[in-house]
């Protein structure tokens, strides 16, 4: 029988790894890739409770700009929170984040319940030259603990083998009622409300096989932004752990875009 790491794709060979004590918690972050002028870095937002999931996504990006993983605080690599925290406080961890490192213009990017932080932060930090929404939460038709599991283990049926495996360490880091607080908090936040605030650009992507969140959901997302784009992908709700590249020749387009060759960067501090 095939073990758990032979469906696992590539990891990144090498992660460049720091810490930052930020305002509610010190927070893991893991970067690969390298600096190109001209090129915005992308900064990419975990999901609910896990992150070493996104670390062969995160390698893509890799391959055209530096990128960087930010772990929230409670979870994963990240310290604890002196609370048990909300999406706007999140949200205020990664602003906090973003400046200590003064990165010049990024795309922000989240991943499932990511993308409720990465909005909230997107409103918080003048340096988000673009938004990234990958498999955006929590979609109207699956608000409500029951309607969220029941959609959740829908998916799971259409997900690659080795994912649940992979997060299994993550979600015995934060425990259980952690857990569910964090599914309550995002349950509670409405994410259109966000994003009808957003003054950047936005990019919409979802798998196709996505059982969490719904075409028609995306696409009302893209719409309440003037620059909004939507894009559908192969794959279910985790679909850059089936396909890293998915998302990546889509970032990087609209990266250029938002971003045009030779903008300025700000001057940052050694890593």
């Amino acid at each position: 029988m095939d073990s758990p790491r032979e469906h696992r794709p590539p990891f990144p060979e090498r992660t460049v790894t720091t810490y930052h004590d930020g305002v509610l918690g010190r927070m893991r972050s893991r970067a690969v890739g390298d600096v190109h002028p001209g090129t915005p870095e992308v900064v990419l937002v975990q999901g609910m409770g896990v992150a070493d999931y996104l670390l062969p996504g995160l390698a893509a990006f890799g391959r055209w700009t530096r990128a960087h993983l930010v772990e929230l605080p409670g979870f994963a690599g990240s310290g604890d929170p002196p609370h048990e925290l909300d999406v706007p406080e999140f949200g205020r961890c990664v602003v906090d984040w973003l400046a200590a490192r003064a990165l010049g213009p990024v795309i922000l990017a989240g991943h499932s319940s990511g993308t409720q932080v990465a909005a909230h932060a997107a409103l918080g930090h003048p340096g988000v030259a673009g938004v990234v929404l990958a498999s955006p939460t929590v979609d109207p038709m699956a608000r409500g603990y029951v309607r969220l599991f029941v959609h959740w283990r829908l998916d799971g049926r259409r997900e690659p083998p080795g994912l649940s495996e992979s997060h299994r360490p993550e979600w015995k880091r934060a425990g259980l009622r952690r857990l569910l607080h964090t599914a309550r908090v995002h349950l509670d936040d409405a994410l259109e409300d966000s994003v009808a605030r957003l003054r950047v650009p936005l990019l919409i992507i979802r798998g196709r096989d996505d059982r969490i969140g719904t075409a028609r959901w995306g696409r009302h997302l893209a719409g309440l932004v003037p620059d909004g784009e939507y894009v559908e992908v192969a794959g279910a709700h985790t679909f850059p752990w089936l396909d890293p590249e998915a998302w990546s020749q889509p970032v990087r387009g609209f990266a250029r875009r938002v971003v045009p060759d030779g903008a300025e960067r700000q001057d940052r501090p050694r890593s």
